[in-house]
């Protein structure tokens, strides 16, 4: 799997994530910084990317429909999580699920939970 990460999540977390064995990249890697949604959106589908993400605003089914996409993921935790942990408790969340793509996916990962929502 290959993500874009969003700027609202740590920057060691592309990092940690190449050092699992994803393809990882930033949006600050990519000049995407302080950029609209849209354009973040519209970035990862044209280089087949999921969007990792702490902006709750991708789980918007309207405006970034299932069918459209190569995967969000949107991690819900609270802000007080050091960013260490925060990286390795997403990394193994991913790691753990055993997928190849997440084409048409959106999951919501949270503290002990991980909710999938897919276009069948």
């Amino acid at each position: 799997m290959a993500f874009l990460i969003d700027e609202d999540l740590p920057r060691g977390l592309a990092v940690r994530l190449r050092t699992a064995g994803f393809d990882a990249t930033d949006v600050r890697e990519v000049g995407l910084r302080a950029t609209p949604d849209a354009a973040i959106y519209q970035y990862a589908v044209a280089h087949t990317l999921a969007i990792l993400t702490a902006d709750l605003g991708f789980s918007n089914l309207v405006r970034f429909p299932l069918e459209e996409h190569h995967g969000i993921v949107v991690a819900r935790f609270p802000n007080e999580i050091p960013a260490p942990s925060l990286n390795r408790m997403l990394t193994e969340a991913i790691g753990a699920l055993g997928l190849n793509s997440l084409q048409q996916t959106l999951m919501i990962i949270e503290p002990g939970r991980i909710r999938i929502r897919r276009n069948v």
